[in-house]
């Protein structure tokens, strides 16, 4: 029986499902009661896409050994793949102490819900028993970053590598929580040394990538990410980052999604995969693909709640009605999933339903109301509907302030400054000129490190001259109940901070920063000429479908050496320029210190 067992799990990890299924029936006709043949049983018949006879043979599994947690996750996981997570939820919680899988699934379950506090109180379970493994060590970090407690996130790592410093899973959750906190140097560091010394996995080869692709090291990052997925061919997140990769590289996005491609002809009922596939289509500028790729699988009844979301992404560019309704299937298995009630209040604005839009929004702000995306949500539906407080929210002649830099010490003038600044972010571009995907920017590059934390002295000095036009902004705006002054309360911090290099035909969709609070674009390099309107920062118009359209209500004119300072929460973008000579800006968003 061990052997016959040992045999089927060889075919399943191999991939070789069908054949495991013969075996798996022939074993349980010979022993019908026994409890992980018929989960087993029921797993290849749920991945065969059998799903109604996989939850009868979980169930009867259950009959048999109520309290076996690997049943109860199996069963857990096959409802929440088809939406039922009411029913999950209490058979993961029986489980939850005795199965690390049923606590994974749990804590994401309730990240996806909304919930991170109570995410992040079932992944520290198993994390400070020292059984975690590193599914969880990833949600526990992601549960501190949702909450916004990068740093005690950070805090909780290194108590874990002070208390046991030999652990992998320790020295990978430090590696996570400095990748979380901004600090890929130290975050290579460590995944670097935690590779060599234990066997390498997918999660080690990935967070070490992450902090390779921080710190724009991209031909390793790609590296680290084909280990990845040669280990793990199913982590969609790996093929996206390499997918991200190779597109920067070629601007081929049939070359760019290729290893994913071939992960999805072996593991084809993989929804994620799917999703991934479908995000890239999108971001590569074609979400009538992406939808397509979609519809026959999202039209299932029993359609996984996130491979909604992701066709409700894609339909909310060209078809708002149906993102609606993508919308509310993903919200019928995952009422508070955050992500498909924002869906739902942009493809309200798309159908026109600006009061349902408003509704939502402000429902949704009231448990994240420094989420900028969904102030932005909440403004347009005011906008939609004629309401006068939408002039409180979006006062441009007030709220979008211009600046021009003074010179830093050490600098004869700003010309020579900007100059040498010129020729130092110059080095840190790509020089594949691919754009990134999930960016605003087309034609262009953009620059992935934090730029606040360079060690450049003159990328240093730029950012120090911020400092006084920063504290100026927030005197001019003053204090007050709306969404931007309502948190000036004191001095900012940098949180991001990125250069931008537009060519010929370049320019930006229209966007918010949804972690911001005081956004802004530094001009550092321009052409000799844009007349008209060419390369102008347009203010107003939304980054989503809306019926009747709405569109710039405001504008500034670039000039080498402005910096322009606005609310992260308003729709920005720029009109195209059309000249050989690039379009340098540096870019950062900046929020409370406290």
């Amino acid at each position: 029986m061990i052997e016959t067992l040992r045999r089927i799990s060889e075919l399943l990890q191999s991939g070789q499902y069908a054949a495991a299924h013969a075996q798996l029936e022939s074993f349980v006709a010979a022993n019908p009661n026994h409890v992980e043949g018929l989960r087993l049983l029921a797993g290849t018949k749920q991945i065969l896409g059998n799903v109604t006879e996989a939850e009868a043979l979980l169930r009867r599994a259950l009959e048999i050994d109520a309290a076996w947690p690997p049943t109860l996750t199996t069963l857990a996981e096959l409802l929440l793949m088809t939406g039922r997570g009411a029913e999950a939820v209490p058979l993961l919680q029986r489980a939850v102490r005795g199965s690390p899988r049923a606590a994974f699934l749990l804590a994401r379950h309730y990240l996806d819900g909304g919930q991170p506090a109570a995410a992040l109180d079932v992944a520290t379970l198993w994390i400070n028993s020292g059984k975690a493994d590193m599914s969880l060590a990833e949600l526990l970090v992601a549960a501190y970053a949702a909450l916004g407690r990068q740093i005690d996130a950070l805090a909780h790592a290194r108590r874990l590598m002070a208390r046991t410093s030999d652990d992998p899973i320790a020295s990978y959750t430090l590696a996570l929580a400095l990748n979380a906190a901004q600090q890929p140097a130290e975050g290579e560091q460590v995944a670097r040394q935690t590779l060599t010394r234990v066997l390498p996995t997918a999660a080690l080869y990935y967070t070490h990538a992450r902090s390779l692709i921080d710190l724009e090291r991209f031909d390793e990052a790609e590296q680290a990410l084909r280990e990845c997925v040669r280990l793990e061919p199913h982590r969609a997140e790996a093929h996206d980052r390499l997918a991200q990769l190779i597109w920067m590289r070629t601007g081929n996005i049939v070359e760019a999604t290729r290893p994913l491609d071939e992960a999805l002809a072996r593991y084809s009922q993989d929804d994620a995969l799917w999703a991934t596939k479908a995000a890239l289509l999108q971001e590569a500028g074609d979400a009538r693909a992406a939808l397509t790729y979609l519809s026959e699988r999202a039209a299932r009844p029993q359609s996984h709640p996130n491979l909604l979301i992701r066709a409700g992404l894609a339909a909310l560019e060209i078809e708002p009605a149906a993102a609606l309704k993508f919308a509310e299937r993903a919200l019928e298995a995952l009422p508070a999933n955050p992500t498909a009630r924002k869906l739902l209040c942009a493809a309200c604005l798309g159908v026109g339903d600006g009061a349902r839009a408003l509704t939502e929004s402000v429902s949704l702000i009231e448990a994240a109301p420094d989420d900028q995306y969904l102030i932005a949500i909440q403004a347009t539906a005011l906008r939609l509907l004629h309401d006068l407080r939408y002039e409180l929210f979006c006062d441009y002649r007030t709220m979008v302030w211009s600046s021009y830099l003074e010179v830093p010490a050490g600098w004869p003038d700003l010309n020579s400054f900007l100059t040498e600044l010129t020729a130092r972010l110059a080095a840190i571009h790509s020089p594949h000129g691919h754009r990134p995907l999930y960016q605003s920017l087309r034609q262009g590059t953009e620059t992935t490190q934090d730029l606040s934390r360079s060690q450049d002295p003159v990328i240093q000095a730029l950012f120090r001259s911020f400092a006084a036009p920063i504290a100026r902004y927030r005197e001019h705006i003053g204090q007050g109940a709306d969404p931007l002054r309502r948190r000036n309360r004191g001095a900012a911090r940098f949180n991001g901070s990125w250069s931008v290099r537009l060519h010929s035909g370049g320019y930006h969709t229209t966007h918010v920063h949804p972690r911001g609070w005081i956004s802004s674009a530094c001009y550092i390099q321009l052409p000799d000429s844009m007349p008209g309107t060419e390369g102008i920062l347009t203010f107003g118009a939304p980054g989503v479908l809306t019926t009747p359209a709405l569109g710039t209500e405001h504008s500034v004119r670039p000039e080498v050496g402005l910096l322009v300072l606005f609310p992260s929460y308003f729709w920005h973008g720029t009109v195209p320029f059309h000249r050989e000579q690039p379009r340098l800006t540096v870019a950062f968003d900046a929020v409370p210190a406290k």
